[in-house]
């Protein structure tokens, strides 16, 4: 017993450093932050419409494109970290099948590019 509290009480110093940490952060937030938004700060953000107003209106397709290219580009470093830890134990096969994986993004890209997905007029 005496070595799992050995073993485990630097884990549980870093939680209680961490929800001690996020609870001052918050708790900071709550008392310091200004509480008179004008019409500018709640206005729609980044979406195009209204929050409350009618389900069924036309919405910008170019919202979903540059959502899908952040999740396609953001999976992609996902999957970079640990190849590049374990690069020195998975050898030329591992190398080549992320070159692989690397190389149908980089196709799946020009080809936004090339439709205009980047651009927003």
């Amino acid at each position: 017993m005496e070595d799992l509290v050995r073993d485990y009480l630097p884990v549980l110093i870093f939680f209680a450093m961490v929800i001690g940490l996020g609870l001052i952060l918050i708790l900071s937030a709550v008392i310091l932050a200004v509480r008179n938004p004008d019409p500018e700060k709640v206005s729609a953000y980044e979406c195009g419409f209204n929050a409350f107003d009618d389900a069924r209106m036309t919405f910008d397709v170019r919202f979903y494109l540059v959502a899908i290219l952040f999740i396609i580009f953001d999976l992609e470093i996902a999957f970079l970290f640990p190849w590049a830890v374990s690069f020195g134990q998975i050898g030329m096969v591992g190398f080549w099948s992320m070159m692989v994986f690397l190389g149908v993004l980089t196709v799946g890209f020009a080809y936004e590019w090339k439709k205009g997905a980047l651009e927003w007029d």
